[in-house]
């Protein structure tokens, strides 16, 4: 029995890597980037991708001329998005950093923080001081791309448990509201031969009227709130919780 230590632990991104990072995923990321009116940037533009990943967005949008910095805590994980990157033959400054504290050398036009990267800390003060990185790292005008599970999302999933299969490999996750709605605690459980894996991990889930808040605190102002990527509204049918806002010229 192995147990890691959540999203703050490397063990985590490294034994759940397959069931977060699939390659379906890694396509799914260039389809919406070809499609999505809210990922349409200007030709050349300086983008930030903040909690990146394996670059899952980070080479598509190299791919497509950006110019583009990923920032992530995870050193295995900044490890593969260089491998995907040298292998894609696009060039991405990453660069290991705690989102709370980083900030750049030069300002970006656009920051993206994607698939439910936000909430992760114990203390909402450290929430709230990622967000003051994602405001510090624009330039004036510059435009924050935000994307969540949003809380209404979450109310209709959260039982029963999930069961997922890779290969040889299965996966179960069980979700448990805390805290009146405040947090969301997800328990994994990992069986790949005769070796049993468990990760616990706690987040502050947002609704839209939330997250809209903490935004506008942040400072930013212009904020429109989507259902997905196709820039559908944030209704019964959204998919997701999308807030995009501007840093004030």
């Amino acid at each position: 029995m192995t147990d890691t230590g959540g999203f703050q632990d490397d063990d985590f991104w490294i034994e759940f890597y397959d069931f977060l990072f699939s390659e379906q995923r890694f396509t799914q990321a260039e389809e919406l980037l070809a499609g999505s009116p809210l990922l349409a940037f200007p030709a050349g533009a300086r983008v930030l991708d903040l909690c990146c990943g394996p670059g899952v967005f980070a080479t598509p949008l190299a791919a497509a001329g950006h110019r583009v910095t990923g920032v992530d805590r995870s050193e295995d994980l900044l490890g593969r998005a260089r491998d995907r990157a040298a292998g894609s033959g696009v060039e991405i400054d990453y660069v290991a950093a705690d989102v709370r504290d980083y900030r750049p050398d030069r300002p970006f036009d656009v920051v993206l923080n994607l698939f439910t990267s936000f909430g992760y800390f114990d203390d909402p003060a450290d929430n709230a001081r990622a967000l003051d990185t994602m405001y510090a790292s624009l330039a004036p005008g510059g435009t924050l791309l935000l994307d969540m599970a949003g809380k209404e999302q979450l109310a209709g999933r959260v039982t029963p448990p999930k069961v997922v299969r890779r290969g040889d490999d299965l996966m179960v996750q069980t979700d448990t509201v805390l805290d009146e709605w405040a947090r969301l605690r997800s328990d994994w459980v990992l069986v790949r031969g005769e070796r049993v894996t468990r990760a616990a991990l706690v987040w502050f889930v947002y609704s839209a009227v939330e997250l809209r808040q903490l935004v506008r605190q942040a400072g930013f102002e212009r904020i429109e709130v989507f259902g997905g990527f196709d820039g559908r509204p944030y209704d019964q049918d959204a998919e997701r919780l999308i807030v995009r806002a501007v840093r004030p010229a």
